[in-house]
């Protein structure tokens, strides 16, 4: 049985995932981490120092705020805590620094999206980017994410430009940003350019844009419930006890 804790554990996510867990015949949920508890049918820590002072769990699932998560993984994986985190927000050198605090057998994993179709969008835009000289990346969230842009696109990004080989696009039109009025064109990533929509009315959505002369490829993704991301969850809280150190991506995990 895989014991499991959940920070965020009263948010959106954090809720979806602790249904998952719960609902899991090898797993069971030790206890969820939230500084704003509501009334749940489980023990609810305000901090995970306090959590690992009091319970004994395998693995922490974070799916917080950018401005938390550090923390929470500075204090876990020291303990020796295997983590899955989906909070976005991080980079890679951030990453690999809180993984070389864990000792020998503690794995840090970390995914931009845990849904299984966005990771094969990020695959087939990765295969596609060498035959178009031309990509944009749109990506539409709700209105209370709190970073943009998402980490999904800027994973996107630069798997378009690792497919590439490195050649960076001239992203046309940047040059043309009105004068007080930039990032009109996209924030650039990796050379492409990645543009932001927060609205009512998403959950996730994306969608890759490749063009060449007469000629426009689409790859769309949409997740319009939590639910789509609770068995790339699962898989990552099954599999990180087997591994060591710093793992980015589900597709490392999808067999």
């Amino acid at each position: 049985m895989i014991k499991v804790a959940v920070c965020g554990c009263c948010g959106r996510m954090g809720t979806a995932v602790v249904n998952a867990v719960k609902g899991a015949e090898d797993m069971e949920l030790v206890c969820g981490i939230d500084p704003f508890p509501k009334p749940v049918d489980y023990q609810v820590y305000p901090d995970i120092a306090k959590a690992i002072e009091s319970e004994k769990f395998d693995v922490l699932v974070d799916f917080t705020a950018p401005a938390v998560v550090e923390g929470n993984l500075r204090v876990a994986l020291p303990a020796g805590i295997n983590c899955v985190v989906g909070t976005t927000g991080l980079s890679e050198d951030k990453l690999a620094e809180l993984a070389d605090l864990a000792p020998e057998g503690t794995c840090l994993f970390y995914a931009p999206n845990f849904t299984t179709g966005a990771v094969l969008m990020m695959q087939f835009a990765k295969a596609a980017a060498p035959y178009f000289p031309e990509a944009e990346v749109l990506e539409f969230h709700h209105c209370n994410k709190k970073d943009a842009p998402s980490g999904t696109s800027v994973t996107t990004a630069k798997m378009i430009a690792e497919g590439r080989g490195g050649r960076v696009s001239a992203a046309p039109g940047k040059e043309t940003e009105l004068d007080g009025m930039d990032g009109a064109r996209g924030a650039l990533v990796s050379g492409v350019p990645v543009h932001s929509v927060r609205s009512m009315g998403y959950v996730a959505s994306q969608e890759v844009i490749f063009g060449s002369l007469g000629q426009t490829l689409t790859i769309r993704h949409d997740s319009w419930d939590t639910g789509s991301y609770m068995p790339g969850v699962l898989l990552g809280i099954r599999s990180v006890g087997e591994e060591s150190g710093l793992i980015i991506g589900l597709e490392k995990f999808m067999a």
